[in-house]
Order: structure tokens, then sequence, then C-alpha cells
């Protein structure tokens, strides 16, 4: 039977309705063609989608960059590659770095290798976990500990995309004698780069680490080996500092930058293109209208409210520590791939893991994802009370962690702001957080320790309360500083955070 106006069968799903219903739009079309007036809400559809795409899979760049600008702005003063920051007094909550922690010395380097060429970084013996990592946030190399020195101390030749010297077959770890020095080499395939370092507390005491740092690393230019400037710290304890991307239509201020920054052949082919037809282009000013600006927004909020989803309550069961139907803790890292590939590859990309990850935390190092008891670092994330309602700082609650922590330097729990990602600001305690090494943390016969939280403090044991804040809503990362096997093994685990009775 011929379909009418046709003279044979046509299969319905090749034809396209008079009508089609969106949730923000109606589209209208003429046996195919769009209506006239249908137009423009049909080009801000795809737009929509386009400008949520990318914000889905550019939170990483977008995030590295807020990083650069926001140490950059802090700084402020000669040369990139020498000028750094460390935290002597730690991180605290006035600054806004995604799930930072107050129980680890940071000192953090910007390179920009277009304006300063190859730049060597000299790390000293017995360097706490350090990376580098590239415009995308994607893994450079490692140093200290869990970097080819072995903690041993070494230079490293940071070399930019557009190097093409001598070095340019040599891979990233190997060592190499250069110009009369031995190298690391760090090829990165972009030109602004993020050096994160990590120093561990000896004792509860920062000054250890803060003293290795200070009088240990050197970063210069190669050219400025023979006569390198001296180093610029600048203490960024108690600043306040903003490095998080923007969860509005600035974001794509913010990846243009990068884009404008950086060679094309960093980003994905598919998502230039999609940044190219919103008018983000390299080489070319990024100036939406203002009609542009607000589908450019309400994308952005799209993507936004599916981050905000997945990471506080991931969709993947494999997330979860201990399964979802008996605990609330999960994994930030449960892909247990650093580069977030699916079975290796052959399943592409787990766009969601990514985007959990990046939404919430910052560095990329497959050292953070390796099963290395004794070694590094490992976490477990709760946004949900142990009826799976989220986390309020009107409520009070409690939290039991079992005797025989496995962790073989120290634990540590931090409390975080779900808008900021960052330490919770709260009325009396700069510091939201508990760890091990406190003086006043209270212990329990068997070794155990019950947390409070709340917005006002206990009676007693005020060492074992965090402080939240009315009208907050918070979450919480526990660490465990130097893994041990019960971990790994899931044989210890944290207790969940029950409402107070």
């Amino acid at each position: 039977m011929a379909t009418e106006n046709f003279n044979t069968d046509i299969p319905e799903d090749l034809l396209t309705p008079d009508t089609m219903e969106f949730p923000s739009s109606s589209l209208s079309f003429v046996d195919g063609f769009p209506a006239m007036a249908s137009l423009t809400d049909a080009y801000d559809l795809q737009d929509f989608n386009r400008a949520t795409s990318l914000f889905t899979s550019m939170v990483p760049v977008a995030s590295l960059e807020a990083i650069r600008k926001g140490l950059v702005d802090f700084v402020d003063d000669g040369p990139i590659e020498n000028q750094w920051v460390i935290f002597d007094d730690l991180m605290d909550s006035n600054s806004l770095f995604l799930t930072g922690n107050t129980d680890t010395v940071y000192a953090f380097g910007i390179l920009d290798l277009e304006e300063s060429g190859p730049v060597v970084i000299e790390v000293p013996p017995n360097c706490g976990p350090s990376t580098i990592n590239d415009a995308t946030f994607s893994f450079v190399v490692d140093m200290g500990a869990p970097g080819p020195d072995r903690g041993q101390g070494g230079k490293y030749l940071v070399l930019g995309p557009d190097y093409s010297g001598p070095l340019s077959d040599i891979e990233n770890g190997e060592v190499v004698e250069h110009e009369g020095e031995t190298y690391f080499v760090a090829h990165s395939p972009t030109r602004i780069n993020w050096v994160p370092c990590r120093g561990l507390l000896v004792d509860g005491e920062t000054k250890p680490a803060s003293e290795l740092f200070r009088n240990g690393i050197q970063a210069y230019a190669l050219k400025d080996k023979d006569n390198p400037p001296p180093m610029v710290w600048k203490n960024m304890s108690a600043a306040e500092v903003n490095t998080i991307h923007s969860n509005h239509e600035s974001f794509f201020e913010e990846i243009h930058r990068a884009i404008d920054k950086e060679p094309p052949e960093v980003f994905d082919p598919e998502l230039l293109g999609m940044a190219s037809l919103l008018g983000i282009r390299k080489g070319e000013p990024f100036e939406p209208s203002d009609h542009q600006r607000e589908v450019l927004e309400r994308g952005v909020m799209a993507g936004n409210a599916y981050a905000r989803a997945v990471t506080f309550a991931p969709r993947a069961p494999e997330a979860y520590l201990y399964g979802e139907e008996n605990s609330m803790w999960y994994n930030m890292l449960y892909g247990n791939d650093y580069r977030y590939l699916i079975d290796g590859g052959a399943g592409g990309i787990d766009a969601d893991a990514r985007l959990m990850f990046f939404y919430m935390a910052t560095v990329n190092t497959p050292a953070m994802i390796l099963k290395m008891p004794g070694v590094g670092s490992q976490y477990g994330v709760v946004a949900r009370d142990s009826g799976g309602a989220w986390l309020e700082g009107d409520r009070n609650y409690t939290m039991h962690i079992p005797p025989n922590v496995p962790a073989k330097n120290f634990w540590s729990l931090v409390v975080y702001d779900v808008q900021t990602r960052s330490m919770l600001q709260t009325p009396d305690r700069a510091f939201p957080s508990v760890n091990s090494m406190r003086p006043d943390l209270v212990t329990e016969p068997d070794g155990s320790v019950n947390l409070t939280f709340g917005p006002q403090p206990p009676e007693e044991n005020r060492g074992n309360w965090i402080q939240t804040r009315p009208g907050k809503t918070w979450f919480a990362i526990f660490r465990l500083y130097g893994p041990l096997e019960a971990w790994f093994e899931r044989t210890w685990r944290p207790g969940e955070v029950e409402p107070a009775k």
C-alpha cells in the first residue's frame, strides 16, 4: 500500500512529523521543511546541545586554565617558571581549590613553554609526590617517589610542542645527557603546564616539607641553566584565591583562552569543531551576541546539572566502594585508568568517570590509581547519610572510624562545600578537618574514633568535631596516606555518616 503522496510504501521512521516537542521549544515542519519561524529555534537547540557537550567534555581544560589564571594573578611578578606558590602553613578554606586538603604542604608552579622554551625543574631527594599535568589536564610525568627519580631527586627537562631539537625522540621519563647535564625528559603536548608538589607532614609539622621545597626545588628556562634566576616563593596560606572554573557562560571564555594558546592537535577534532561553530576559534576573538550568550548559559546550566548529578550520586555501580545498597562511600577514581579508557580503549573514554573526577578534584597521575600498599594515598568520598539523604549543615551527624585504620602514615577527613567543591567555610574554623595526628583527637579504648559533625560544638571531645554551616550542604573525603592491603581488599571500611539521634 502506497504512503499518502508517495507511489510506494515509505517506512515511517524516514519521515519527519509536522511538529516536534522539546522541553524548551516546539518546532514545526512543512512536509520536511523547517517552518521559517522554527529555524532560529532549531539553530538554538543545536547550539544548546553543543554548549552542553562542550561543558561536560572540557571541564578538565577549563579547570586547568582556572588554576593557571588564579596562580599567575596571585604571583604576578617576573618569569613565570621560577615564580612558585607554597602553602607553608597548609591550605585552608579561604582559598578556592577543588577538594584541596589541610594535611599536606602544597607547592605549585605554572610553566609557559611558549614563552620560556624548554624548562628545567630540579627536585630534591625525598621530594613528596609531584606531577606535571598539561593544559588538557592530561598526565605528562611524575616526579619524586612515584617518578623515574624514585625519590632520589634529579633534574627534569620539560619540552613543549614547539621543541624540535635532538631530544624529540626520547621517551618521557628516560635519562639523557644534554649539554653537560643529566636530565629526565618530559615531553608535553601543550605550552601551559601545571606542576603540583605535595609534602607530607612530619609529626604534624609543616616546616620539614616547606623547607625541603623552598631549598630544594629549582625551576628555570634551559637557556638560563648557567645562571638561573633565584626562585621566588610566595606563601598562599590564608590567601583568598580562586582557581575553580566557571559554571556559567564565562566557562567558554576559559576554554577560548586555552584553545587560543595551544596547538589545535591537542584537542579532540569533534570538540574543536563544536567550539568553532559556537564562535570559539583559535586566533579569533570570542564575541558572542547577547542572544548567543543566553543560549550558551542554558547549555552550561544543563551541563552543570549533569556534572553535579554524576559527581555526587554516581550512576556507575562500580563507583561504590562497598555496593550502593549498603554504603554511600564511593571512589572518585572508579575507572582505575588515569586516561579514563574503558577496557583499555576498546570501549572508548568513560566520559562520566572523567567528568566526575575533574568536576570534584585536580591532579592527574597514574600513581593515584595504582595499588601500591604503603605508598601514596587513597580516597573515599561520601555525600549522603546512611539513609541516602544529602548531608546538610543544619543537622548533626556522627561517624565511626573502626580501629586499625589501614594507613601506614596517617588518615584524614576533610569536609567540602557542595557549591564550590572547596573546603567548607565555617564561622569558627579555617580547617574543616580532622586527622589521626591531631593531639586533641580522642581515641576509644579499642583504637576506634567517633567523629561528630554539626554547626555547634559538642560538650566534649571537640577535637573529634568538624563544624558545618546552617544553610550549606557538604560532602567529605576520607584520605589514607600510605594505604595498606586492608583498604584495597575492602576488608576494612569507614562507618557511614549517621544522623544524630
